[in-house]
């Protein structure tokens, strides 16, 4: 195996559904494809049908292109269009190796380069069937990842939560590797000072409002917590209820809708905020409690998926049971109470990002991964093609 990036160039091709959005799996295939080009290898990112994210692509001359027929929801006539598209787009390109982003590519996108012979790694940013996910589409996604499973080369886990979680239902614990997320350190001016007295404690929570986040838990706990304000980034389909609960609840001039933000945008609010907090119903390893870390602020969110391996309890923050309002307003008022604390927290999480969840630190492992599957490849289509 080489150890320089430089001297082995490889055509890395990305696929991930959404393109409406730019979340947590949006921008790690961006950050992993603006450093593959870096660093002289060829990079493809294939898309759902065209949206913002391609944009976002493009600004970072990232090359790109949309799959029309890609939606979320199953649909065997439509998935199977889906197949034929990206069969054409991934042949096209013809990569050294494909990486599979987000449930639907993950599931065609194996079955494609199955049919076309191309080794494919398939990155788990939270499985479809976690703890807290719908009984039913819970169990449909357990039992379609159980079959694809054995067309990966290698799937990443972005938790150790994750990665026992595949285990458990069936999947082969040596193709199954843990990689947590990485995220690019921000000059230290965005570094936050949540220890600094203000006559208004801010908390932040970035998240889209639908229903794996759970905005009303977090609602109910703020209106017992007078000296508290909160900033909400973020859009979805479920916004226009939290609004009205905001209305109900008497907290319209506590609470701040800030809506879909980009990069710099939301580095400038962490800058600016007192701690971060994430309620949900289920996650992966969420790259928002990262970007808070990032920052320099102290951490409550619920303990769901991978989230207790960033955040450590009593630590750089609190880990609240899932939908317990009495013990997320206990913590609330805690923090929002104690400037000392703050800073005491919000030290160690930035030092945690540093050692554990910088982006070279990912990277390293990433890119280990990826020359394997690729000279394992290369290596078998010798020994058939001598």
């Amino acid at each position: 195996m080489l150890n320089s990036h430089k001297s082995w160039a490889m055509r890395i091709l990305f696929v991930i559904t959404r393109s409406d959005t730019i979340g947590g799996a949006q921008i790690h295939v961006r950050d992993i494809a603006n450093y593959l080009i870096s660093y002289g290898h060829e990079v493809m990112v294939i898309t759902g049908k065209n949206g913002i994210y391609n944009f976002e692509l493009d600004s970072y001359s990232i090359p790109n292109t949309s799959c029309s027929k890609f939606l979320s929801e199953i649909s065997l006539f439509n998935d199977f269009q889906i197949f034929l598209e990206l069969k054409r787009k991934i042949s096209q390109f013809q990569p050294d190796m494909v990486s599979l982003h987000s449930s639907k590519a993950g599931i065609i996108g194996r079955l494609v380069c199955h049919s076309l012979n191309i080794p494919c790694i398939f990155t788990a940013h939270g499985w479809s069937f976690t703890n807290g996910v719908p009984k039913l589409q819970s169990e449909i996604y357990k039992r379609i990842e159980k079959a694809v499973e054995q067309f990966s080369n290698t799937i990443i886990c972005v938790s150790h939560y994750d990665r026992k979680l595949g285990v458990r239902i069936g999947m082969s614990p040596h193709r199954l590797i843990t990689v947590h997320n990485g995220m690019p350190d921000i000059s230290s001016s965005l570094y936050s000072q949540p220890h600094l007295p203000s006559p208004v404690v801010r908390a932040v929570m970035i998240a889209r409002f639908d229903r794996q986040k759970d905005h009303r838990t977090l609602l109910r706990a703020l209106a017992n917590v007078p000296n508290l304000h909160l900033d909400l980034i973020g859009d979805g389909p479920l916004l226009q209820k939290n609004k009205d609960l905001v209305k109900k609840l008497e907290l319209s001039n506590r609470v701040c809708f800030l809506g879909s933000c980009n990069s710099p945008q939301i580095a400038k609010v962490l800058s600016e905020a007192h701690f971060f907090v994430l309620i949900s119903n289920w996650e992966g390893f969420p790259r928002s409690i990262l970007e808070a870390m990032r920052a320099g602020l102290p951490i409550v969110a619920s303990d769901v998926g991978g989230v207790s391996e960033a955040v450590l309890d009593g630590i750089n923050g609190y880990c609240i049971p899932r939908g317990d309002t009495i013990t997320l307003t206990k913590r609330l008022e805690k923090l929002s109470n104690s400037p000392n604390l703050r800073a005491e927290m919000g030290s160690k999480s930035r030092s945690s990002y540093k050692s554990v969840f910088e982006f070279t630190h990912m990277m390293k492992k990433t890119m280990v991964l990826y020359k394997e599957v690729v000279h394992n490849s290369q290596q078998s289509e010798y020994h058939l093609n001598p």
